[in-house]
């Protein structure tokens, strides 16, 4: 979630943005490392070092933007700063799930604010957090079987397989399918499926039959991890290991190391050959 500093002078604050904290104004510092705004009549195709400004609405307020930057950057360059809504800045952690339209197009799109880049006239806002029910269990007390999923999600079998929830998802995850496996008790399936979701919520924010998508997705791979994969011998051995304490004083040493020693062991240490 994006709040506006009270540095901003060129947009008038709305309703909304009144109702949002102000954070402290940046620092000298702060403002230094901020790109300045250029008039979009100044920008000339191939001028070096000048970039042109487009229009963006972020929650129905109009920003001029420049045309080159994601939307994350966008919504920093207009003011805002981020306390929800921005994580690995990476396209992995999930946190800065948007919907927008564009000028022209009446469908909703969807993408991660840290890698969609603005287009002219984009409609946009953030979904940090989408309401969801999260069951509690023990995992080491679950059995790895179709009626364990059930229990705990039971809207589940309410699916009606219009996979609205794979046309939204960011990641282009086949989110319908892995459901469906999962109903039908294929865990493995539906780990393998689901493994690559970033647990943004954009899928059940559009699912008709108010399921929980994500969550399912994520008992699926801790149910076959735990309860149906190979386990690794030479991990465990390795654990053991440590609770015998075999590397104790190989840990004080390191917990005791200066930063610089830390990055001379870490730069010097064995790389291990793959193939």
């Amino acid at each position: 979630m994006a709040k506006q500093t009270k540095t901003d002078r060129k947009n008038p604050a709305t309703e909304a943005d009144r109702a949002m904290q102000a954070l402290p104004t940046a620092t000298e510092a702060e403002k230094a490392e901020q790109v300045q705004p250029v008039p979009s009549e100044a920008a000339e195709p191939g001028e070096e070092g000048v970039r042109k400004l487009i229009p963006i609405y972020i929650m129905g307020k109009e920003y001029l933007v420049p045309e080159t930057v994601t939307i994350l950057k966008a919504f920093e360059y207009s003011g805002y700063r981020f306390i929800r809504g921005c994580g690995c800045r990476g396209g992995i952690c999930g946190a800065c799930a948007t919907v927008y339209r564009t000028a022209g197009d009446y469908r909703i799109k969807v993408g991660l604010a840290c890698q969609t880049v603005v287009e002219e006239g984009m409609y946009l806002t953030q979904i940090p957090f989408y309401p969801a029910n999260k069951a509690t269990y023990h995992l080491e007390e679950l059995e790895p079987t179709v009626n364990t999923l059930m229990k705990l999600y039971p809207e589940m079998a309410r699916c009606v397989s219009c996979n609205s929830c794979g046309k939204i998802c960011p990641q282009d995850i086949k989110v319908m399918d892995y459901v469906n496996a999962a109903i039908r008790g294929d865990i493995k399936r539906a780990a393998e499926l689901s493994f690559e979701c970033i647990m943004c919520g954009l899928c059940a924010s559009r699912c008709p039959a108010e399921i929980v998508q994500y969550y399912i997705g994520i008992l699926c791979r801790r149910l076959y991890s735990r309860h149906m994969a190979k386990q690794a011998e030479d991990l465990k051995a390795r654990v053991e290991e440590i609770e015998q304490g075999k590397f104790a004083e190989e840990f004080e040493k390191l917990k005791k190391a200066s930063e610089e020693e830390l990055m001379k062991l870490y730069a010097e240490r064995d790389m291990e050959t793959v193939g």
